[in-house]
């Protein structure tokens, strides 16, 4: 997790490639002597150092004007769309690259200016020279058209859709593909369990089940998470219970197994990406926006983010190879909630946004068959709520219908 979360850093892959162009650029100057024969002829690399000067002036202003257009994206995000959603647009990895190849041809530019000012190449390595900086051009001219076309979209309203979209997707395969985490399913928590408080306020943003299940072992004892990535969590609110003997280091070392955090992250949490998503179209129905069609694409994506949950509700997985910590899940009547009453709530008085709410429950009543109670009961909620906020009768009569063809009597 700890790598994942470093990876996704804008400074992380910026440095990485600086190294590179540095150590390309060094190499040049120290290999050059051991080169089994000399290169002779002229091929323009008296040349270089004059490339190498108009590329490093280049370089550092798209470079600064890149991390502007940047900035600039996450701002239009959170103000048209949903703050959430910035955690995404920072670890883009289009522009991540894209910011980290211009900087690191800077760098490779200025340390090749040093080491021809210090006389550090010869007629040898002032070719070599030569051809890594037309590697170098090649790269950062391929590098800029891909921008170019990134950045038309970067930070638009379905450019932001369409990631926290794909983040929700993720995060909901996971859930689907093992609810538990590693662990095995809730079950009835004996009186006598002893509670483990945490130690900080905060979101929980990770639960390391491993490492719960190493202890579980060692201590001999059977854990119980109560707190979901998700919670927010505070000195008074309990992290787990323990059937077992329970000290201070035990206590320790289980606060340890969970990462709380100021914010919440997609990661382990399928419920982040529905509450990002619907925030987004009730933002877009508010008076001042005015915006349905985004609305009415929020559902769209809603409805491919839940069905990527199974038809079936999840079995209980073998309990040979799952270590004796037992987690609750996040039900699903709380998912239909996160996702669809922002949108009723601001969007009741409009006629197409609640046509295609109640055609959005109609779709994950026939793809989910095991949960089509609770599903039923949301689709009625939205037509009580149409029924008793749109205001004209023609208005409301083209709901009704469509309700009714969604939704037939029996």
């Amino acid at each position: 997790m700890i790598l994942t979360r470093i990876m996704r850093k804008i400074w992380f892959r910026a440095a990485i490639i600086s190294l590179l162009s540095v150590a390309l650029a060094i190499l040049v100057a120290v290999g050059t002597p051991y080169l089994p024969y000399e290169l002779r002829g002229d091929l323009g690399q008296n040349a270089v150092g004059t490339i190498l000067q108009i590329m490093a002036s280049s370089m550092l202003a798209v470079t600064t004007f890149s991390l502007t257009a940047m900035v600039s994206a996450y701002s239009s995000a959170t103000q048209l769309a949903t703050p959430r959603a910035t955690q995404l647009m920072i670890s883009d990895p289009t522009s991540q690259n894209a910011l980290s190849t211009f900087l690191g041809a800077f760098v490779f530019s200025i340390v090749g200016i040093i080491g021809l000012q210090t006389s550090a190449y010869g007629h040898d390595g002032r070719i070599i020279l030569f051809g890594a900086t037309v590697v170098v051009v090649i790269w950062v001219v391929v590098t800029l058209l891909r921008w170019i076309a990134h950045i038309t979209a970067f930070g638009r309203m379905s450019d932001v859709i369409d990631r926290v979209e794909s983040a929700a997707c993720d995060a909901m395969a996971g859930f689907a593909a093992d609810p538990d985490l590693g662990g095995k399913p809730a079950v009835p928590i004996p009186d006598a369990a002893r509670p483990v408080h945490g130690d900080t306020t905060g979101y929980v943003t990770h639960v390391d089940i491993e490492a719960l299940g190493r202890l579980a072992t060692r201590a001999d004892c059977v854990i119980h998470v109560t707190t979901l990535p998700g919670t927010m969590v505070h000195p008074r609110r309990e992290l787990v219970r323990v059937e077992g003997a329970i000290d201070d280091e035990l206590g320790d070392t289980i606060r340890g197994a969970f990462t709380v955090e100021r914010h919440r992250t997609f990661d382990q949490d399928p419920r982040l990406g529905l509450i990002a998503l619907s925030e987004i179209a009730s933002r877009a129905l508010s008076p001042a926006v005015n915006d349905p069609g985004t609305a009415i694409e929020v559902l769209n994506a809603l409805l491919r983010v839940l069905l990527k949950l199974p038809p079936q509700e999840p079995g209980k997985p073998g309990s040979a190879d799952r270590p004796r910590v037992h987690l609750i899940r996040p039900t699903f009547d709380d998912m239909l909630t996160d996702a669809f009453r922002p949108i009723q709530r601001d969007g009741g008085s409009n006629v197409e946004v609640m046509i295609r709410m109640t055609g959005t429950l109609a779709a994950l009543h026939a793809g989910l068959p095991r949960r089509q109670s609770l599903i039923r009961q949301s689709a009625e909620a939205c037509a009580t709520r149409a029924r008793r906020l749109i205001d004209d009768p023609d208005d409301l009569a083209a709901f009704e219908a469509a309700h009714r063809e969604y939704w037939p009597a029996g």
